[in-house]
């Protein structure tokens, strides 16, 4: 079929509630994907970070199959070999003492929340259900009506009211707000170290840092969502770590199967790890032998093969060819590691009609917020690669503003 049978399929028969370019991906490896028709794209958003291993990564496809053939699927009703395998890498790697798999971002979300509230009953001593989770201004960590019930977005809400009490919504980026806000029954602390879909946002320095001694002053916990931002997206493991704090419980997904299989969880001492008892939580998919053994696989890709490093260096290139771009169309140019964000002028139009027209230079890239472009290539591209893409973005940037498609 023709890229416009797949589209009107797409149309006829699923919900509209995504608005993707109209192409149609067929296959794809490394930092490369091809449409049905055979065109070849270099692919500028890596599915938001699921991706930083570059597609279809041998070894993750590999641990992949190779387990999907011995076992799937257990459920926790049972034991399996993975699993624990799994826990004692991560943990590891991560310096954290324990791990609470789940299966998408925003499960992990959900959880840290549980965990978030239940250590403040039993541990802290907040009257139940009085707790309070703080969070900030064009946060994103994900869909479910918990999570859009604190949104700033009017668009992630509207229609689906009413929303869970307990979140209190503040100015990212400001220290002040956040000592004024707090008080004895504040449980958490939740933040996105750099606020993804927000725009690549990345706060003032030591923003982190006061936020770790705030929450450490009044005895509340410091929740990092790291789904994005996490596992080299930013040039380190952790994008906290650019700040050189330790949050008490990191939120990871994406990236943790490299793209080939939802896994996420939450990293956690005992303290906060303690307070789940059976029953209390749980997933019949989480933790599943699949899941465990593609994130193993993963997280070894991502260290062995010197990604994280890979970020950092082609990272700060790439910023900063973007910012010696004279482009009248470009406010601001902001990120960490391969992670970038264009912010075009309000008199642009709109970073859609840019990202159509690279699509059709053969880069795949993605407007968020109306006027930002987001940048997020595998981390596995090369700086060749990233002048290839310079010489597309170059001329879409310098040029009259494209005709909307």
């Amino acid at each position: 079929m023709r890229t416009d049978e797949y589209i009107a399929l797409e149309d006829r028969y699923g919900a509209h509630n995504y608005h993707p370019l109209d192409v149609v991906v067929q296959r794809a490896e490394g930092i490369w994907v091809w449409d049905v028709e055979g065109r070849k794209y270099m692919d500028f958003l890596a599915a938001y970070s699921a991706v930083n291993q570059g597609h279809c990564h041998p070894r993750i496809l590999e641990a992949l199959v190779e387990q999907s053939r011995r076992v799937a699927l257990t459920s926790r009703a049972f034991r399996n070999d993975q699993l624990g395998a799994f826990y004692k890498e991560i943990c590891e790697l991560t310096g954290y003492g324990k791990f609470l798999p789940m299966n998408t971002g925003a499960e992990a979300v959900e959880t840290a929340i549980k965990a978030a509230r239940k250590w403040a009953y039993e541990v802290k001593g907040v009257p139940e259900p009085e707790a309070e989770i703080l969070v900030f201004h064009n946060n994103f960590h994900g869909r479910t009506t918990t999570i859009v019930g604190f949104s700033s977005e009017d668009q992630y809400r509207q229609g689906f009211g009413p929303f869970t009490p307990g979140f209190r919504l503040l100015p990212f980026g400001d220290v002040e707000a956040v000592r004024a806000a707090m008080h004895p029954k504040v449980a958490a602390i939740l933040v996105e170290p750099i606020q993804g879909e927000g725009g690549i946002i990345v706060p003032p320095e030591g923003y982190l840092r006061a936020l770790r001694e705030i929450a450490t002053a009044h005895r509340a916990l410091l929740l990092a969502d790291e789904i994005q931002a996490g596992l080299g997206r930013t040039g380190k493991m952790f994008a906290f770590e650019h700040e050189g704090i330790r949050p008490d419980v990191v939120i990871v997904g994406k990236a943790l199967s490299g793209g080939l299989y939802p896994v996420s969880g939450i990293l956690a001492d005992d303290e906060v790890m303690g307070v789940f008892r059976p029953g209390d939580h749980g997933s019949t998919y989480g933790g599943n032998p699949v899941a465990a053994a593609v994130a193993r696989t993963a997280l070894r890709v991502l260290v062995e093969e010197g990604m994280v490093e890979n970020s950092a260096r082609l990272g700060a290139y790439f910023l900063g060819r973007l910012r010696a771009l004279a482009s009248p169309h470009v406010k601001e140019v902001r990120g960490r590691g391969l992670w970038i964000g264009i912010e075009l002028h309000p008199e642009a139009g709109g970073a859609r009609r840019f990202c159509e027209r690279l699509q059709q230079l053969g880069l795949l890239c993605k407007e968020t917020h109306t006027h930002t472009i987001r940048i997020a290539p595998p981390l596995t591209i090369r700086q060749e690669e990233i002048d290839w893409a310079m010489e597309r973005l170059s001329e879409v940037l310098t040029a009259p503003v494209p005709a909307a498609v």
